[in-house]
């Protein structure tokens, strides 16, 4: 099991972060290591909202919103085989836009237990360059 924690501030009000990132169909255009979306549920985002991450390595994970009090918590679970990932995004509006804050958890099971504990120590700075991007993004 691996715990790790991000915190940016970024120039976005919490409203506008927190719709760009709750938002599964605009995964691939912020998350590096996505290559598509499918098998997503119908609708705006909500708690329970499901959906397949198609990564460019091949890695498929089952995805769900666990969590969604707009402009303030967004959570989710992934499972893929033997690993499990949480991760929850707090939103805080600040004088200059928003402290983001995004606190997760790699869980692997079995055999599958050193391949968590690795993506574990890199998943700090991999969120950290993806949060920033979709801050990018949102500011073109």
């Amino acid at each position: 099991m691996t715990d790790f924690q991000v915190t940016l501030e970024l120039p976005h009000p919490p409203s506008a972060l927190f719709r760009f990132l709750a938002d599964p169909r605009n995964r691939p255009l912020w998350q590096t290591s996505l290559r598509a979306v499918t098998e997503l549920d119908e609708g705006e985002p909500h708690r329970g909202m499901q959906w397949r991450d198609v990564t460019k390595v091949g890695i498929k994970p089952w995805m769900e919103i666990t969590e969604l009090t707009p402009y303030r918590v967004l959570s989710e679970s992934g499972t893929w085989r033997g690993v499990d990932g949480l991760l929850t995004m707090r939103f805080v509006k600040t004088g200059h836009g928003t402290r983001l804050t995004a606190e997760g958890r790699l869980i692997g099971h079995g055999p599958f237990a050193l391949a968590a504990a690795l993506s574990g120590r890199w998943a700090p700075e991999t969120i950290r360059r993806d949060l920033l991007r979709a801050s990018e993004i949102l500011t073109r």
